[in-house]
């Protein structure tokens, strides 16, 4: 009975700490577009670990109780609407403006960047079995470094006031993040500007990752009890900074995921195709395999991988996990020999434990999370530096360490629910890096068979993360510092009505 109630209490206490929450369980915004919650992606995997039910591991995926909820979540926010009880019609659309304050200093950045402010409007709703939310923010930055870089590593604009932009130096720019989907009981059909993170890890996977940088997509999401079908396309950009001209030429991305969900277990198979200058629509269609039709195509002009990954829950307080991810290969003898580059490979092993109490009437979750992911030399690349990478804006789509890199997290975490509408998150993150320093270590680096080295003479990067954030029902402020080879300090303050 004991065991019964607290279940009844965090669900209760999760409903109204998340109020305003999007349609869907999607991607972290470690970045920029920072919302009141601090780290829903690892507190999804923790209700993943001490959950019931399949356990499926595709994300973006729809928020089955975003239209249940709606009012409870969204009914105190500046502006509200919805359709009266008796009408056919129904709809809701809840407006609040966003408004942040930020002090960033990275010692990798090279930079302070103080005062930053971001504005802006989330806005999300429901039409009878439309969703959709959009999440839009203007920035404005001082920056202390004399040739300012991006914080986030997209493109931003630079005022000066010797050319008479405005009387002062700063960097502006705007972000957003948006769904717009048409759901049916099994299907859902959904345009969006977010990231897709496919597979069990939370820091290493390997086909499509969370920690790379958005990207427009049009996904149709096929469920089926316990199976789960996911089809993508997303226009990438494929030089790192936006107003190159690079980006006249065209990086398409196909992707499929095939996921199975038992009671304590699950399988997926990832496969991703990217076409350079080249767009195939039939590519979409879920039956199409990927790793088999890129034979029909040029070479030069197109790159593929494949992916399986599998999840196993332990009583319900824990779960292993791992990915194995291909990218090209000789032979299976030659990927066991391992010796030259026309073998890309790479590799990720998990473990999460994690567990809910309750203490004195308040319910605490805490947990460890640790991975190890070892990304083969020119995993990622193709022939020319810009052409068919598995990257976009010069990161990326999968591991965000990039190719010849080994790196092991560990976390430890916990939440304090206080009241119904505030909670606390401490976050302690350590994580070794070996990234290598041969040709092959970068993801622009042409691909040429030649006899690989992995991590070959590569320093050891170590760095320990503290992190602190207090998450109120309007507002939310955040800590977090990195110590070790690299620095940085990172302080925020999010109001949101």
């Amino acid at each position: 009975m004991r065991k019964i109630w607290v279940g009844i209490t965090l669900a209760t206490i999760v409903s109204f700490a998340e109020s305003g929450r999007s349609p869907v369980i999607g991607a972290e915004r470690t970045r920029n577009l920072r919302g009141l919650d601090y780290a829903p992606m690892l507190m999804e995997y923790h209700m993943q670990t001490v959950g019931e039910g399949h356990h499926f591991f595709t994300y973006p995926r729809r928020d089955t109780a975003f239209h249940k909820d709606f009012a409870k979540n969204n009914s105190n926010a500046m502006a509200y609407f919805k359709s009266e009880e008796s009408s056919s019609h129904k709809f809701a659309i809840a407006v609040s403006p966003v408004l942040g304050i930020d002090y960033k200093s990275s010692s990798a950045l090279g930079d302070t960047i103080w005062p930053a402010f971001d504005g802006g409007l989330f806005i999300r709703g429901f039409a009878d079995s439309l969703d959709f939310d959009l999440d839009a923010r203007i920035y404005s930055e001082g920056h202390a470094a004399k040739k300012p870089k991006s914080y986030d590593h997209e493109v931003f604009d630079v005022q000066s006031k010797e050319r008479g932009d405005g009387g002062i130096d700063y960097v502006s720019f705007a972000r957003y993040r948006a769904h717009f989907a048409l759901n049916y009981s099994w299907m859902r059909l959904q345009l969006a500007r977010d990231v897709l993170h496919w597979g069990p890890g939370y820091y290493n996977n390997l086909s499509l990752n969370q920690f790379a940088l958005p990207y427009n997509m049009l996904t149709l999401d096929l469920t089926f009890g316990p199976l789960r079908i996911f089809s993508a396309y997303a226009d990438l950009r494929v030089n790192s900074w936006s107003y190159s001209k690079d980006n006249l030429n065209d990086r398409n991305l196909y992707a499929h995921r095939y996921e199975l969900a038992l009671s304590r277990f699950t399988f997926g198979i990832s496969e991703i195709q990217i076409l350079y200058n080249e767009n195939k629509p039939w590519l979409f269609v879920p039956i199409a395999p990927l790793f088999i039709e890129k034979g029909n195509y040029t070479e030069r002009v197109n790159n593929g991988a494949i992916a399986f990954d599998m999840n196993v829950q332990l009583f319900k307080s824990a779960r292993l996990y791992g990915e194995f991810f291909l990218d090209d290969m000789e032979s299976p003898y030659a990927v066991y020999q391992n010796r030259y580059s026309n073998n890309r490979w790479a590799a990720m092993l998990g473990m999460q434990v994690a567990h809910d109490a309750e203490v004195k009437g308040k319910m605490i979750q805490f947990g460890t999370i640790a991975e190890i992911a070892r990304v083969e030399p020119f995993a990622y690349c193709h022939y020319d530096t810009a052409q068919a990478q598995i990257a976009h804006l010069g990161l990326p789509l999968g591991n965000p360490n990039g190719p010849n890199s080994l790196a092991v997290d560990w976390t430890l975490y916990g939440q304090l629910y206080w009241s119904p509408s505030a909670k606390f998150f401490l976050g302690l993150h350590n994580k070794w890096l070996w990234k290598g320093v041969d040709y092959g270590s970068d993801i622009n680096d042409p691909y040429k068979t030649v006899r690989k080295r992995f991590i070959h003479k590569a320093p050891l990067q170590y760095t320990i993360s503290p992190s602190v954030s207090y998450i109120g029902r309007y507002a939310s402020f955040e800590i977090d510092m990195t110590f070790g080879d690299e620095r940085a300090f990172f302080v925020r303050t999010t109001f949101h009505w």
